[in-house]
């Protein structure tokens, strides 16, 4: 089981910092070869500091839709868990505590910052739609408000 959690990571290829590949892979005999597109794929968070480890005990995966208005600002915050995601319309500012920065754009993927208080802003005429994947524990909340 302990195992299940960063191969399912893998397997989604939600990750930052990494160049796009594209690979065919045959479904079998006469049938469409599947396209796979891999996003990104990092052992870091956004702003290069490594991921911690994975939890060994009760491991939880959640999957969130978020739709940010134009003109929102999210509030200062952290994440206790692993999260990665993509963009999927719109442009998203994401800025950390320590002045830190990253503009994502629609298709860009983010490895969240893991413990460190940061927050994003959509400053585009149009709202961001981003999905994120959370690799947590089961009773550890995704996200905390300072």
């Amino acid at each position: 089981m302990k195992y299940l959690i960063p191969c399912l990571m893998l397997t989604l290829s939600i990750a930052a910092c990494a160049q796009p590949t594209e690979s065919q892979v045959p479904l079998g005999s006469g049938q469409s070869e599947v396209k796979v597109t891999q996003i990104a794929r990092s052992t870091n968070q956004w702003d290069g500091s490594p991921l911690p480890p994975y939890p060994l005990k009760n491991p939880e995966i959640t999957i969130l839709g978020y739709e940010i208005p134009p003109g929102v600002r999210l509030p200062m915050h952290r994440h206790p868990v692993i999260n990665a995601g993509v963009v999927l319309q719109g442009t998203l500012l994401v800025m950390a505590k320590d002045g830190k920065q990253l503009t994502l754009n629609p298709g860009d993927s983010i490895v969240e910052l893991v413990n460190q208080w940061h927050y994003g802003v959509n400053q585009g005429p149009e709202p961001v739609k981003l999905m994120m994947f959370y690799v947590g524990e089961v009773g550890v909340p995704l996200v905390i408000k300072e």
